[in-house]
């Protein structure tokens, strides 16, 4: 086991806050809701109102930092490096004459304020002097006062990518005890743990993704093979198929999947097979939709060399200022849902890239299906270094898909391990 810390900023009473004086930032709009069959959001949307420390913040902080249980040595464990604390971040880049705070509203029902950039673990009459020194927040009332947590986790190496500990069978961990970090982290890890926990009673096989299925599997491959030292954050850099997880895409990547669990009810499942068919037909015609330009549209100037341009809507729609509004304006498309919009466009102006990716996949997925024994002695295997054998005996990976995201791994360790399950069989 390992331990971790982590903190939280203040609540603050919206009330008590000169919000005239900050600058707003207002909700993005037309984002999609996850019930995708719902095209815009029925609740009111709030804003966020954005301020930055002072120079008096930063001083205050500087002459009672030996109070701060991070500083002090009362708290050891590893921070999260990417959501630094306000003692941290004033210690460390010292130059900085401010930093930015964002007052996030808690909910519609509540006044309050979740004042994101001011997490510490000062004492809290400190807290009162550390807030009240930013703008804005000069009479502001403190509903709860920030604070750090030290934790103890799980090695999740120790994990098998079902999330059942590998020590004790019918054990399932998730959340920050696999250390990582964030709500969804812990949401999406939930959600696996308790499918594959059901799945283990009704004596089925266990539920696991592939890393180009789901940001979720990117997560728990990261977690199982490589481990953790600091609370792990889910990024998008991490996916190397990336450009197929989609947030618009995931209803069809994942419905099927959800299907056969029984976690969607077969109305959901024609939901989602009725896109997909509006999907294929919104493309269909933009394949057989043949326009000329600049004539049909003049924005759009013809080839190079040329005073007209007869072109399909699809191959038009690959240039980068090509949209499917602008094809509607002009009365070459009906109104479709945006999320079928979406779509549509994405599958046309990136299809190289995606058919790409789909190959290297495809490559990939034989040598993901490999499986290696659970009980496979490595240290049997010629040509793999010590460390190598250590490492492969600790983690045990299912698969050689697995086995390759090994750090340290080599080509040709992953040969002596096929030849060697090849021997087995």
């Amino acid at each position: 086991m390992g331990r971790l810390k982590t903190g939280t900023p203040p609540r603050l009473h919206r009330d008590t806050i000169d919000l005239s004086s900050l600058q707003r930032h207002d909700p993005e709009e037309g984002c999609m809701s996850f019930g995708f069959a719902s095209t815009e959001n029925m609740l009111p949307q709030l804003p966020c109102y954005l301020t930055r420390t002072t120079a008096l913040t930063h001083e205050i902080i500087r002459k009672n930092i030996n109070l701060s249980p991070l500083y002090s040595g009362a708290i050891t464990g590893t921070p999260a490096r990417y959501c630094p604390s306000l003692e941290d971040k004033v210690m460390r880049f010292g130059d900085r004459t401010g930093h930015q705070i964002i007052l996030e509203p808690e909910g519609i029902a509540t006044r309050e304020i979740y004042a994101s950039g001011l997490g510490n673990s000062l004492p809290v009459e400190l807290q009162w002097e550390i807030v009240r020194s930013v703008p804005g927040l000069d009479k502001a009332e403190i509903i709860r006062p920030a604070y750090a947590i030290e934790y103890d986790y799980v090695f999740p190496t120790q994990l098998l990518r079902s999330l059942e500990t590998k020590r004790v069978l019918g054990l399932y961990l998730a959340g920050q005890v696999n250390g990582t970090s964030g709500y969804e982290e812990a949401a999406a890890q939930g959600t696996m743990a308790g499918i594959n926990a059901g799945l283990k009673i009704r004596g089925e096989q266990p539920f696991i993704l592939d890393r180009s299925q789901a940001y979720i599997a990117v997560m728990i491959d990261d977690l199982v093979t490589r481990g953790t030292s600091e609370p792990y954050r889910m990024f998008t850099s991490r996916a190397e198929y990336r450009l197929m997880l989609r947030e618009t895409n995931a209803l069809f990547r994942l419905s099927t999947q959800a299907k056969r669990l029984g976690l969607i009810t077969s109305q959901r499942m024609k939901q989602v097979q009725e896109i997909e068919g509006q999907i294929v037909s919104l493309r269909s015609l933009l394949r057989k939709t043949m326009v000329v330009i600049p004539r049909d549209m003049p924005e759009f100037p013809p080839a190079r060399g040329t005073d007209q341009e007869k072109i399909t809507l699809e191959r038009l729609l690959k240039r980068p200022e090509a949209t499917l509004h602008a094809f509607k304006r002009h009365g070459f498309l009906p109104e479709s849902s945006p999320l079928v919009e979406i779509e549509a466009e994405v599958e046309v102006k990136y299809e190289g890239y995606i058919e790409r990716q789909k190959s290297e996949i495809a490559r990939l997925k034989g040598f993901e299906g490999m499986k290696i024994p659970f009980d496979f002695d490595y240290y049997s295997l010629p040509g793999l270094s010590k460390e190598l054998k250590v490492r492969l005996t600790e983690i045990r990976p299912d698969t050689m898909g697995q086995a390759a995201l090994l750090e340290g791994m080599t080509p040709a360790g992953l040969q002596a391990i096929q030849l060697g399950i090849r021997m087995m069989g």
